[in-house]
């Protein structure tokens, strides 16, 4: 076993999951990244210049493309999953048409439904993982945000932005990630003449969009590489960082 050890980093690409609001610009910073192939699951790829599969029904259809991508030859070098709180429906009606029953009954249901869904994201990040080992493909998973409460333990609930999935879902891409990623803008509170705070874009074009990379109260997100706070929108500025980094 000793001589199989692994000494220094890993030289593999980035998993990424980004999320955020819609129109933030998600779809148009992964179409950047190096020769991207979009598996979409909804219908927003009519303005942006990328390759993609046919839009996708159903979460056999999803692993089709990925089955796709690992056993025929091609030159794409990213799959970009656009977007995951589409699939999820898809997955809930696969688990609920296999099993001839409703959602909460999945599995016996109490709870036990959740875990059927996990084990389907499970399936995806498996295929993407080895897309990545085999294929040196760099993977991005495409969300909406949602606000979520969270009950702290050392402080009063507050909410924040999370993916829009189901708890476990979520836990389970984010700590598949090498990256999870906030997209944004700049903001800052004025008060107006009733002392009302009102949050304001900074930057032209309604705003200066950014991505996070640090969690905190405000936001779920991490980076597994030293990547600054925030960064532009801009695939080249992440991927630059991210080269450095290495």
């Amino acid at each position: 076993m000793l001589e199989n050890i692994h000494k220094g980093k890993t030289n593999l690409p980035p998993r990424i999951v980004m999320y955020g609001q819609e129109g933030i610009g998600k779809s148009s910073w992964s179409a950047k990244a190096p020769k991207p192939i979009f598996i979409p699951t909804e219908d927003g790829l009519g303005e942006i210049d990328c390759d993609s599969f046919p839009q996708v029904t159903s979460y056999d259809d999803v692993l089709e493309c990925l089955k796709a991508l690992g056993t025929e030859e091609h030159e794409y070098q990213t799959v970009v999953i656009d977007s995951a709180d589409w699939l999820e429906p898809m997955i809930c009606d696969h688990l609920c048409r296999n099993q001839g029953c409703t959602l909460h009954q999945v599995n016996g249901g109490y709870g036990h439904e959740y875990d059927a869904i996990k084990d389907c994201w499970e399936n995806i990040t498996a295929a993407l993982n080895w897309l990545r080992n085999e294929r040196k493909m760099i993977s991005i998973i495409l969300a909406h945000s949602a606000h979520v409460r969270v009950n702290d333990p050392e402080n009063p609930a507050y909410d924040k932005y999370s993916l829009k999935l189901q708890a476990k879902s979520t836990a389970h891409l984010v700590e598949w990630a090498d990256c999870v990623f906030f997209a944004t803008k700049r903001m800052r509170l004025e008060t107006d003449g009733d002392k009302r705070s009102i949050a304001r874009p900074i930057g032209a074009s309604g705003g200066e969009r950014i991505i996070r990379t640090v969690a905190g109260p405000a936001c779920t997100a991490k980076s597994r590489y030293p990547l600054p706070d925030e960064l532009p929108l801009e695939w080249d500025a992440f991927y630059q960082a991210y080269k450095e980094s290495k």
